[in-house]
Formats: structure tokens, sequence, C-alpha cells
């Protein structure tokens, strides 16, 4: 199987690094990469020489079985456009552009099975939670796709209609998570720790919150549960957080990231 990744941004070239840094992936399968300037394709070319750069899309795209679309929402209609005289019907056109509906897609990409792919910056590490929707494909391409993305980090399949709310949650919410990170560092060092202390303590804290109901499959309330002794600093905390509207600032930046 050959991919080819159209646009090596940060979203493209993490897609790109990720699936070379697969052994398995990469000694069985062929990635191309394109981008209009030759610096980040140098880049990649260093880190994993067996990926195949081009400047021409055109070059990337032939004879792939899957091309992955990664540039930005101004600069499709003229890729898609670009690309026209090497598409085939029978090639999987993978959307990562944020906010072009199938519609859009598929008056640009005609009847080939299509996909919208919405990973977050965790990809370049391998922990991005990718949602994805489909128009037109086949279970067997659903598989391929979601395998794919897979190795890249978890993934969850949803309708369409859902996209907007998944990447508020899973791609909007690294920074949203980020956030509160950055917070409770600024409250570790007014509270005497340096700030080195303070980003490691908080970073492993939140990992260690998240992998807890990953592992468990509880309810965030039933782990809070277990941290909050009456009368104790937990719950103290978290009635103070409450009173400053931590929870509806939370809601309401979720639903303002969509509207």
């Amino acid at each position: 199987m050959k991919i080819a990744i159209i646009g090596c941004g940060n979203m493209g070239g993490a897609i790109a690094r990720g699936l070379a840094a697969d052994a398995v992936f990469a000694s069985e399968h062929t990635i191309a990469a394109s981008n209009r300037t030759q610096p980040k394709l140098d880049a990649i070319k260093a880190e994993y020489p067996q990926i195949e750069t081009s400047t021409d899309n055109c070059q990337a795209a032939a004879a792939a079985d899957i091309v992955v679309i990664a540039v930005k929402p101004w600069l499709i209609d003229s890729v898609a456009e670009g690309l026209r005289p090497v598409l085939t019907s029978s090639q999987t056109i993978v959307s990562v552009v944020a906010g072009v509906p199938f519609s859009h897609l598929r008056e640009l990409f005609g009847t080939a099975p299509l996909f919208r792919v919405i990973p977050n910056t965790a990809i370049a590490i391998g922990e991005s939670m990718t949602v994805i929707a489909d128009d037109g494909a086949d279970s067997g391409q659903l598989a391929v796709v979601t395998d794919i993305f897979n190795r890249l980090g978890e993934t969850l399949v949803v309708e369409e209609r859902l996209l907007d709310a998944a990447m508020a949650l899973g791609s909007c919410g690294t920074a949203y998570a980020l956030r509160y990170v950055r917070a409770a560092m600024e409250a570790g060092v007014e509270l005497g720790l340096y700030p080195g202390q303070a980003k490691k303590i908080v970073a492993q804290t939140v990992k260690g919150a998240a992998s807890l109901l990953l592992a468990r499959g509880t309810h965030p309330e039933e782990e809070i549960d277990k941290v909050t002794t009456p009368g104790g600093f937990t719950i103290k905390g978290l009635n103070r957080m409450e009173a400053c509207g931590f929870s509806n600032a939370v809601i309401e930046g979720l639903k303002a990231s969509i509207k």
C-alpha cells in the first residue's frame, strides 16, 4: 500500500513521521510526502530517509492507495484542482482539513471514498485522540484508515454531525488542558515551588488522572470522591474553584469554540 501525504506542516509532517517511525508499517508500505517548499521536506528526509519526498503533489499522489490532504482550509480547492489529473475514483481521500464538510469534499474529489479525520497535536508523539467520519467508504476502507491512525494514538469513529463537538474536546481540548496546566503551575509557584518543579508535578498528575479513567473506565466524579476527604484540602479547593466558575468556564469555552 502507498500512502501519500499532501502538505507537511505541523499535522501532515507529524503523520508522515509517526508512520515512518512505526517500523512494521514502514517496512510493509510506501510513504510519500509533498510540500510546496523544500526545507520541510529536507527535515523529514533527514529523519526518515525511507519517506519519498517531492514538491510535486501529483508525483506524490500518483498510484497512491490513500491520499491524505493536510493543507490549510483556504488551499484545499486549488490543491484538489492540481491533483485531479492523477487521482482516480479507487483512491481513498483522507482530509485532515478542519471545517471542510463532505458536501464540499465530494465536489472536489468526485466519487472517491472520503474520510474526514481530526487528530490533535499529540499525534507528533503517537498520543493523538483522532476522530474519524466517512462518506462512501466500505467497511474494509474504514478499517484501513482506522488502523493507520490507531498507530498514532487512539481513534473514535463518529457521524459527521458530531465532528465539531469532537474537535472541541479532542483537538481544541489540548489547548484547554494545557491552560489548566499553566494555571496550576502559576499557583504552584505562588505556593513556593520552582516553575520546573510545578510543571513536572502538574503534568504527571494530569497524565495519571487521565490514565485512571482510561484504565478503569470510571466516571471522573468517582475518582474525585476518592480524593475528597470530608473537611480536607481537596474539597475546599474544589468548592472554591466552582465558586469562581471553573466548570461553567470550561463548558462555555468548549461551546464557544465551535460557534
